[in-house]
């Protein structure tokens, strides 16, 4: 008799003790939320004095209001979980096998113990919600900032990510790209070529493909420009005035210098004087070059010679828009009567702008003095009437005021 009265005695005390380790995690899960929701609250009310009725809470009162909230919260939670346990639990306890004073003592022991490395149940884990270390989707680059070192050492290069927007696939390949591996090679190769810092976010924005190009094919293509003679300095300007220069392979590059030398009867030296000046005529389409050429020999009636003195002196003549080119030229040859030999000798004048010279043609006019023939007096040669600054054409060549200038300007 006493050894049942002993066994249901530690049935009861099991029961009690279950019931606690129950009870007090749910009161250590209420008070982690609670600690949660009043830290919210904490900062929200050191952000900014928050107003009950027509008086500001102290810090005093904050946390008197943050006390009594978690114990009404703990309390009413506790009382009602208290109430699920029904008689008919205590019945099918009192039928289980018995328990040693081991396991009620390991129990306790559980209860003083909790980790937050306890295992939860699957509903649980379901419910998490964990932020995502990435946008898994965006329309602009500048979501990934904060998340992708590579997109964040390239806004530090200078990069504008506006430009690479614009290119379909461009921010899903940058994102791909490890820095240390993909990225910072490509910077050492420019760096060791000769190209400045400074220049690395122009490049990259104009052409972020030469990231993923291989530092064999760059070596190669490196090798070979200075195999034509083309100095370390010169190249190394070329690649920061021509992003894509280094995108194309040696053959290519071959067959560009080939087809300038041979459409202008260049010398080799010349050739290279022009595409190092302006060295996006290795990258550009042939088809406007050729089509200007066809344009300064036919419709222009420039001879060979001439048109070999004008890209020597002026290489951007080669990719001007044709329009603006027949234009310059008709105001040149037909109003202001300036034959070709002085064009071939001022080039210069075909890449102005034809407002500034229709301009200034139209002014010395009003005032007499537009006279571009070298033999006759008070001649004005061509380069200065298309080069000085305002103030400077108005007192050197027309001899008259700034403000005489602007005045005209507003007449036309």
């Amino acid at each position: 008799m006493a050894a049942s009265c002993t066994q249901l005695c530690l049935q009861c005390r099991r029961l009690l003790c279950s019931t606690t380790v129950a009870s007090t995690r749910l009161y250590s899960t209420q008070l982690r939320h609670c600690t949660t929701v009043t830290g919210l609250l904490t900062r929200i009310l050191n952000g900014s004095p928050v107003i009950w009725g027509n008086h500001t809470t102290t810090p005093a009162r904050q946390r008197w209001k943050q006390q009594m909230f978690c114990s009404s919260y703990s309390s009413t939670t506790h009382a009602t979980e208290a109430k699920e346990l029904s008689r008919a639990d205590v019945v099918t306890i009192r039928d289980a096998a018995p328990v040693t004073e081991s396991q009620i003592s390991l129990d306790l022991d559980a209860v003083a113990e909790l980790s937050a490395l306890e295992e939860i149940s699957d509903e649980e884990a379901v419910s998490l919600s964990v932020p995502s270390a990435m946008p898994p989707a965006s329309t602009s680059l500048r979501d990934y900032v904060d998340q992708s070192e590579t997109i964040s050492k390239l806004v530090q290069l200078g990069v504008q990510l506006w430009k690479l927007e614009e290119r379909p696939n461009v921010g899903s390949m940058l994102l791909r790209l490890n820095f240390s591996t993909d990225v910072a090679p490509r910077l050492l190769f420019l760096k060791d070529i000769g190209v400045e810092d400074s220049r690395f976010g122009y490049i990259i924005s104009h052409n972020p493909f030469i990231l993923t190009e291989s530092l064999e094919n760059l070596h190669a293509r490196v090798n070979y420009l200075k195999s034509k003679k083309f100095s370390a300095e010169t190249v190394a300007s070329m690649v920061s005035r021509a992003p894509y220069l280094l995108n194309f392979n040696v053959k290519r590059l071959d067959n560009r210098l080939g087809f300038y030398q041979q459409q202008l009867s260049l010398s080799a030296s010349n050739v290279r004087n022009i595409v190092a000046r302006l060295p996006r005529l290795l990258c550009c389409s042939l088809e406007p070059v050729k089509e200007n050429l066809k344009v300064c020999e036919i419709e222009l009636g420039f001879k060979e010679n001439e048109i070999q003195h004008i890209v020597t002196a002026i290489p951007k003549v080669l990719t001007a828009n044709k329009r603006k080119l027949t234009q310059t030229f008709d105001f040149l040859h037909n109003t202001m009567k300036v034959p070709h030999h002085l064009i071939t000798k001022f080039p210069q004048v075909l890449n102005t702008k034809f407002l500034r010279i229709r301009e200034r043609h139209l002014f010395l006019e009003y005032l007499g003095k537009a006279q571009y023939d070298q033999s006759q007096p008070n001649y004005i040669a061509l380069d200065r009437l298309a080069s000085l600054p305002d103030e400077t054409f108005c007192t050197q060549l027309a001899l008259a005021t700034l403000e005489d200038f602007y005045l005209f300007q507003k007449t036309l």
